[in-house]
């Protein structure tokens, strides 16, 4: 069992959470000080946990640790009530951030990936919970309860939102909860990704030589040992791209649904088949559904529960926690020293459109640490080189002079921070690392407005 010290976790918090981290194999020292703290790690080395509900007086033991103790792991535990603390904790070089209840699979995870046991696997974590799910913002803070409610049911899932927001780890959250590590299987399965023939034997398998057919008597269909439906049996099966099955295939996977057995074309048996259905799909699903190209029955059984996830937009709020994982995933896969955000840079990540959601996210913070000389630290020109403002031209155009350049990027960058703080200009001001009295004088000089309040 593997120890971890916890730093400031509430009395009243203590006999629940050192039995959430004892069955993620992690053993608890307390400690209520710095110095307490620095006492013990300096007898024995041990990642940490840090509660941040002090605010400032906790950052600063932060700092006072990251000075003693430069290797040691930090790990924030902030109320996601507080998403400024969120930032500040990243920016203080935290290796990951924690929303209270904390979760022991996802203390585990996080400590494994910083070890090194991540970069074995890619950078993927072992096993995905609703703890690995940032959820700062009340956009997100909404989502959760249907999560954790989908994880006590059996019934179909329907996953909706724009491509990139995480539907498959909403998906893979609620499958993770549900089985509580009992090893069934998440199969996953993309209807657009084959010609009819091949997705039909992909789910259902090749028929038997002796048991030809899709269905008998009885109208059980047949499915193989060698299908994704017999792999799923206790387990998920998770359909993408569901609107592009062929009707016959929907069909078929209806059928299976809804008698939970089928005939096994290898010997003919009836067999039990206790398969979850989750979907994930994009906003223009209600228009396929109303043009008939998803049937009924299906859809039914497809969607018990209905999980909308915002777009990375509408919870800004979770981007740097979320930034700060995914440079630490990519340093580990690249087994590089982690790096660390500037507030500046981390300030525009935060301001930035994100059409693509978390996927486009990962891959510029990919591309900006791939291309990093050396250094801990990100700086705001090093994302620069690789973003757009608003989706318009790249900031380092060829065209007009470099004072034009500023010009027009501070004009982008200013209008994008004040937006993301709905124009509250003590935050924006914050967030740019200026005076109020700064930031009005270039807002006036730029010609940016406040925008709504």
């Amino acid at each position: 069992m593997k120890s971890i010290l916890y730093l400031g976790c509430p009395v009243q918090e203590r006999a629940e959470t050192e039995q959430v981290l004892a069955a993620a194999n992690l053993a608890v020292v307390w400690a209520d000080s710095a110095s307490t703290a620095l006492s013990e790690l300096h007898r024995h080395d041990m990642p940490v946990l840090l509660d941040l509900s002090r605010g400032a007086a906790a950052l600063q033991i932060a700092r006072e640790l990251r000075d003693d103790r430069a290797a040691t792991l930090i790990f924030a535990v902030v109320d996601p009530r507080r998403p400024d603390l969120t930032t500040e904790a990243v920016l203080a070089g935290m290796a990951d951030v924690f929303a209270r209840p904390i979760g022991g699979r996802r203390v585990a995870n996080a400590i494994s990936r910083e070890l090194g046991a991540g970069a074995k696997n890619g950078g993927q974590a072992v096993e995905i919970t609703s703890d690995d799910l940032y959820h700062y913002s009340p956009a997100m803070r909404d989502v959760m309860p249907l999560i954790a409610r989908a994880a006590t049911m059996r019934a179909g899932v329907l996953v909706r939102g724009e491509d990139g927001v995480g539907r498959q780890a909403v998906a893979r959250a609620i499958h993770a909860a549900q089985v509580n590590g009992s090893g069934a299987a998440f199969v996953c399965v993309d209807c657009a990704a084959h010609e009819t023939d091949d997705l039909e034997a992909e789910l259902f398998g090749a028929p038997g030589r002796s048991h030809g057919g899709e269905t008998t008597a009885r109208g059980l269909e047949r499915v193989s040992r060698s299908s994704r439906l017999h792999d799923a049996h206790g387990g998920t099966l998770y359909l993408q791209n569901i609107a592009e099955a062929p009707t016959r295939i929907q069909a078929r996977l209806a059928r299976v649904l809804r008698d939970r057995e089928a005939l096994l074309a290898e010997t003919g048996a009836t067999i039990g088949l206790d398969v979850r259905p989750m979907a994930g799909v994009d906003p223009g699903f209600d228009d396929a559904l109303q043009e008939g190209r998803v049937r009924e029955d299906l859809f039914r059984r497809l969607s018990v529960i209905r999980i909308d996830i915002p777009p990375l937009r509408s919870r800004r709020e979770d981007i740097p926690a979320l930034a700060n994982y995914f440079v630490r995933e990519i340093c580990a896969s690249l087994r590089v020293p982690p790096k660390t955000l500037s507030r500046p840079a981390l300030s525009l990540i935060s301001a930035l459109p994100w059409r693509g959601n978390a996927v486009e996210l990962r891959a510029l913070l990919e591309s900006v640490v791939t291309g990093l000389a050396g250094g801990r630290g990100i700086g705001l020109e090093d994302v620069l080189a690789h973003v757009r403002l608003d989706g318009g031209a790249v900031v380092y155009s060829s065209g007009g002079t470099l004072r034009q350049a500023r010009v027009r990027f501070e004009r982008d960058y200013i209008a994008a921070v004040l937006e993301q703080h709905h124009g509250r200009i003590s935050d924006a001001a914050k967030a740019l690392g200026i005076q109020r009295t700064n930031l009005y004088r270039k807002m006036r000089s730029l010609r940016v407005t406040r925008g709504p309040s």
